[in-house]
């Protein structure tokens, strides 16, 4: 049998293994059609910053068995650590950094049969939902060139979406699983705290706010990977109960009629777009349709003081990051601006400050799980627009002058130490927030969460919903999106640019 490309796009990595295994198809002829797709579009999109040609070839020609046997796949160029090659983090200060052993997460997609052919581009330290280092460039969404393909996982989107490969490696500490998945109209599940170890380079990333998974078009595909990549490791300081049957086989079960509230309304109390809130409104009619049963309703916390904590944290830990970049020997000049800036605000705090800040997220956590004492899941946007125009995300010169005398004088350090810097907070936290209030919700409390491509806007744009379960109920979430995917089918809906002319 030989596989045309057409029947590569219509296939997903479930449907490609089964057929290496079955021996109709050899893992050299998928890596062929993934390297000649990633050729055509990776000039248009800018979704992968390193290519393993050789390492992929090497690895194809061996017989690999295995749920994910011979298929092409990246790993995202942050935490995955694959041995002998740099893990650059986006930034030019990490280029020259090789990692010694593979991350957890890497040797698991290997055991399991998958061939890597690279690695997908983020922005600087995974810090953004859109992705445009300065070191490697834009990535643009293959629905649209002229929009961002969402962040931080925003090359493996993109790569995912136009049919370069069917799964890549995403991590999301703030969202960047599910708004990329949103941007490009896939499958984006962020499992529960704990489920996914990152290490052994790391034991948490960001107070454990973060999980590794991957993005995906099928739903089967991610229960798939879930099954290949969760489980404690060595040494991981947590470690949560294993489900109670394989993701794969649960998420092929019908749910149970649900209870499920929904809100389209922005926690930090900023707009929303109209699609978005259509996006919401129609998910809500489907889930009806479906026989669940569907409330307007939201949990009962402060939106605003969320979001400054997640931002407290986030500062925190971008000074620690380059604290432990230069002992490596990283140079500052090597890393952005806004990066920098991150950095400044970070060393401001003090210790007492950020363990306050981090105690809050109990706060969170609690009233989360009392809300799922009366509701199985919540139902919001994903992103609160559609995917934006890279114009829009580039800071103005008069800003970046300003702010980066600031810097260099030591002046925004001093302002945040003596407590000038309350209401700048503030404000940051909604202007950084609001295109993405929704996802830092479930990072804080640990809880998975999911992004559906269930809504397309007027101009063909993707742009997801977002549900989240309580804590280690990933299952539900896959049994729900299979159910949505069998009523509302997606995967087929490829970008025009994916199919050779």
């Amino acid at each position: 049998m030989t596989l045309s490309v057409p029947e590569y796009l219509q296939s997903d990595a479930t449907a490609l293994a089964r057929l290496v295994r079955a021996g109709e198809v050899s893992a050299t002829e998928l890596l062929e059609i993934a390297e000649a797709q990633l050729a055509r579009l990776n000039p248009k999109l800018n979704a992968v910053n390193l290519t393993m040609a050789a390492e992929a070839r090497a690895r194809a020609k061996q017989s690999l068995v295995g749920p994910l046997a011979g298929v092409p796949l990246l790993i995202k160029d942050a935490i995955q650590d694959y041995a002998g090659l740099p893990t650059s983090n986006g930034s030019r200060a990490f280029r020259h950094i090789i990692p010694e052993q593979h991350s957890t997460f890497v040797q698991r997609l290997i055991d399991a049969g998958a061939v890597i052919i690279g690695k997908s581009n983020t922005p600087e330290l995974a810090l953004k939902g859109v992705t445009d280092p300065k070191a490697f460039g834009v990535t643009r969404n293959p629905w649209d060139l002229s929009r961002t393909s969402g962040g931080s996982s925003g090359g493996s989107a993109a790569a995912v979406a136009a049919g370069i490969v069917p799964m890549a490696g995403a991590n999301d500490g703030g969202g960047s699983i599910r708004i990329p998945a949103a941007c490009c109209g896939l499958f984006g599940l962020r499992p529960s705290r704990g489920r996914v170890p990152p290490g052994p380079g790391v034991s948490e990333i960001w107070e454990g706010a973060s999980s590794d998974h991957v993005l995906t078009r099928s739903v089967r595909d991610s229960a798939l990977a879930l099954d290949v990549l969760s489980g404690s490791a060595d040494g991981d300081p947590f470690v949560i109960a294993p489900p109670a049957a394989s993701f794969a086989e649960m998420a092929a079960r019908e749910p149970r009629r649900l209870r499920v509230a929904f809100s389209a309304m922005s926690p930090l109390g900023t707009d929303v777009h109209p699609e978005a809130v259509a996006a919401v409104t129609q998910a809500a009619k489907l889930l009806t349709s479906l026989g669940h049963e569907v409330v307007e309703d939201r949990p009962s916390y402060d939106g605003l003081a969320l979001a400054r904590c997640y931002l407290e944290m986030y500062f925190g830990q971008v000074a620690a990051t380059l604290a432990d970049a230069r002992e490596a020997g990283a140079r500052t000049e090597d890393f952005e601006l806004a990066t920098l800036l991150l950095e400044a605000l970070g060393k401001a705090a003090n210790a007492g400050a950020y363990v306050r800040s981090h105690r809050r997220w109990n706060e969170f956590g609690r009233a989360l799980g009392q809300f799922h004492r009366r509701y199985d899941l919540f139902l919001t946007p994903t992103i609160a627009f559609p995917p934006v125009d890279h114009a829009t995300t580039v800071m103005p010169a008069a800003q970046r002058t300003v702010l980066s005398f600031l810097l260099k004088s030591g002046l925004l350090g001093v302002m945040a130490r003596v407590g000038l810097m309350e209401g700048a907070l503030a404000n940051l936290a909604r202007q950084n927030l609001t295109l993405v209030p929704f996802t830092q919700l479930a990072n804080l409390t640990g809880t998975p969460a999911m992004s559906v491509p269930l809504h397309w806007t007027a101009e063909g744009l993707p742009l997801g919903v977002q549900f989240i379960a309580a804590f280690g109920n990933e299952a539900l979430l896959l049994q729900l999106a299979s159910q949505l995917e069998r009523a509302q089918p997606w995967m087929q809906r490829l970008p025009p640019l994916a199919f050779p002319s």
